[in-house]
């Protein structure tokens, strides 16, 4: 049963679209929900005319509309496909967008994964590099803010806070708890040593959106595609290279390490291209992504686990085990982590594969 506060927004951001849409009755122009996220945003769709927008509920004491409109245009003035804003009331959290469809990135790619087909996505995502730089071509400090110590520390603070203590119940001496400190010092110092970008801060296979799909002329069933980008309201400047670890080591679907590297040695040629990360060496740029990597992973284990111990979204519960998957292959690699690699196998694997339905264990 839908929340009466939810509903109680719906009934206004309907008569809301019909205003701006100069719509006579309200009644008239239905709103269907399209999806809500990982956030306390939900989407829904109106269809005027023919012509479909996108409405969005964005509660303001959870939500800034006024940052989602200020990147939107930052994005879109550096030929970014964000979707264009009709309307958006700040003060009652509402915005009316373009309608970007319904062809999310991550389907097509486990769709390609099942046929084996690794063209379409070799296609797709060097797509998604090249308006990755574009994004990171087009921000700066003074607009948005950094990418801070603070900030990376209270992002890493959710794996103990959500992951080990509530979701694992685990009790932690103060000899871990050190440990945990240490390793997200390396972590942070590591952040905070690169070049730095406009920072997406969620750019993956869940965000970016199939909007074209235009035959070639040679004939060889490749296609065009362009991509539109969505979910960037919390967008920072940031390390460098935070967003491409978020696509590559996607939480929602993973690719074979060569093919990871692959695409990653294109980003480093694009972006050098583009007059970003000059004279940073191959092996140098390698050690920036696995590490940055290891910061978002342990984030995202506690945000997964806050979704479900908080919000009751059970389903982020499924990604753990990937996301850990991750966490465990990039950080043996390190010796300077050794330690904290060696705890997480022998204290926080058991417990979560007990704590993990099933199906979901590590």
């Amino acid at each position: 049963m839908t929340p009466p506060e939810k509903t109680s927004r719906e009934t206004r951001l309907q008569h809301w679209v019909a205003a701006e849409l100069q719509a006579d009755d309200p009644a008239g122009l239905p709103l269907v929900m399209v999806s809500g996220d990982a956030s306390f945003r939900r989407y829904f769709r109106a269809v005027q005319n023919q012509k479909t927008f996108i409405a969005v509920d964005a509660p303001p004491e959870h939500e800034d509309s006024a940052a989602f409109v200020k990147v939107c245009g930052m994005f879109r003035d550096a030929g970014v496909h964000a979707p264009e804003v009709y309307a958006v009331d700040c003060e009652q959290g509402f915005m009316l967008l373009e309608d970007l469809g319904d062809a999310m990135v991550l389907p097509e790619m486990l769709a390609c994964q099942a046929g084996q087909d690794i063209n379409k996505p070799d296609r797709i995502y060097r797509i998604a590099i090249d308006t990755l730089v574009r994004i990171q071509l087009c921000g700066n400090q003074e607009i948005l803010g950094a990418y801070s110590r603070t900030e990376l520390r209270r992002e890493m603070d959710l794996f103990t806070e959500w992951f080990l203590l509530a979701f694992l119940e685990l009790d932690l001496s103060a000899a871990e708890k050190d440990l945990i400190d240490q390793t997200m010092t390396v972590l942070e110092d590591a952040a905070l040593a690169q070049p730095t970008v406009l920072v997406h801060r969620d750019y993956h296979s869940r965000n970016l959106m199939l909007l074209e799909q235009t035959p070639t002329a040679e004939g060889d069933n490749a296609d065009v595609f362009e991509l539109g980008v969505i979910d960037f309201q919390d967008a920072v400047h940031g390390p460098y290279s935070y967003d491409l670890v978020s696509l590559l080591r996607d939480c929602y679907i993973r690719w074979q390490p060569e093919q990871v590297a692959s695409w990653g040695r294109y980003y480093l040629t694009a972006a050098q291209s583009q007059g970003l990360l000059s004279g940073l060496a191959e092996a140098a740029f390698f050690r920036d992504f696995d590490l940055m990597g290891l910061q978002r992973h342990l984030k995202v284990m506690g945000i997964f686990c806050r979704l479900y111990l908080r919000d009751n979204k059970s389903q982020y519960l499924a990604d753990i085990p990937l996301v850990s998957k991750y966490f465990l292959e990039v950080s043996s690699r390190y010796p300077e982590l050794g330690n904290f690699v060696e705890w997480f196998q022998r204290r926080v694997i058991p417990t979560a594969q007990e704590k993990l339905p099933k199906k979901q264990a590590l």
